[in-house]
């Protein structure tokens, strides 16, 4: 296994995804996507395994302060200018990815 994790360390789903590969002594790399954000082939990955609509945090404060909601814009360009409008944690292994706290799928992975 081959395992990403992608997020923040603010918010709880990604340390709780952290917890869960710790705690079955599974090798995780973590990247942190406000230092470093996806590139296009991982966001194109991703989106492959989970669709670009599931990648986007309509929510979040990132999407309210740029107005997203009342413009037309491209989301995958927006997510590669600003990581922080993905819903994290997104979790890849290889080809199979994850968006959000999914323990019941990453069982399937092992």
């Amino acid at each position: 296994m081959n395992i990403q994790i992608f997020g923040t360390l603010k918010c709880q789903d990604t340390r709780k995804a952290q917890r869960y590969f710790k705690e079955r002594r599974i090798p995780y790399q973590f990247i942190d996507i406000t230092q470093k954000g996806l590139s296009k082939g991982e966001l194109n990955s991703v989106k492959t395994a989970v669709g670009i609509e599931s990648l986007i945090d309509r929510e979040s404060k990132a999407y309210n302060r740029k107005n997203l909601n009342y413009m037309a814009h491209d989301i995958e360009e927006e997510l590669l200018k600003e990581p922080l409008l993905m819903k994290t944690p997104i979790v890849r292994n290889g080809r199979d990815a994850t968006v959000g706290y999914q323990p019941d799928v990453w069982k399937t992975w092992e």
